[in-house]
């Protein structure tokens, strides 16, 4: 964690800091999702597979084009100094209906272990306004997955 912050306070005094350019929102979405994936530090198989298969159904992707977007996401979630330039693509590219349904894909992920973390609840919380999701719509979206698992 530290590591990370020390990363992202390097990459601030970058000369090339100012010049990011826009990642496309399909990037921007397989980001955010292997963000929620790796927010508890370990990125499981089964996580990626459910990375994989939630941008297949959000995209309407096959099998090989879902994996390369999903080691595209992984590499801009990995050199990303925050998530800031990926919400900011969704929320202005994505309709609200779209938006909540992608909430309840990162809610997929987080709890494809059936377990809470309270680093996964802390980037959910986080990622909620700045997608310009509600609190309610969040928690539905949660309740949606849950009962989907059988918890």
């Amino acid at each position: 964690m530290l590591t990370r912050m020390i990363d992202v306070l390097r990459s601030l005094f970058r000369p090339d800091a100012g010049n990011r350019h826009e990642v496309p929102a399909d990037i921007a979405v397989a980001a955010l999702l292997v963000d929620a994936a790796r927010a508890d530090d370990v990125y499981k198989p089964e996580e990626r597979l459910a990375v994989v298969t939630l941008l297949q159904a959000i995209f309407g992707l096959e099998l090989p084009e879902a994996e390369r977007l999903c080691e595209q996401g992984e590499a801009a979630q990995a050199e990303a100094a925050d998530i800031v330039r990926f919400t900011r693509v969704v929320k202005f590219g994505m309709e609200e209906a779209e938006r909540v349904r992608l909430f309840e894909a990162l809610w997929e992920i987080v709890l494809i272990d059936h377990e809470r973390d309270p680093d996964e609840d802390a980037l959910l919380r986080r990622l909620a306004p700045l997608l310009a999701v509600s609190d309610h719509d969040s928690a539905a979206a949660r309740q949606r997955v849950l009962a989907r698992q059988g918890g």
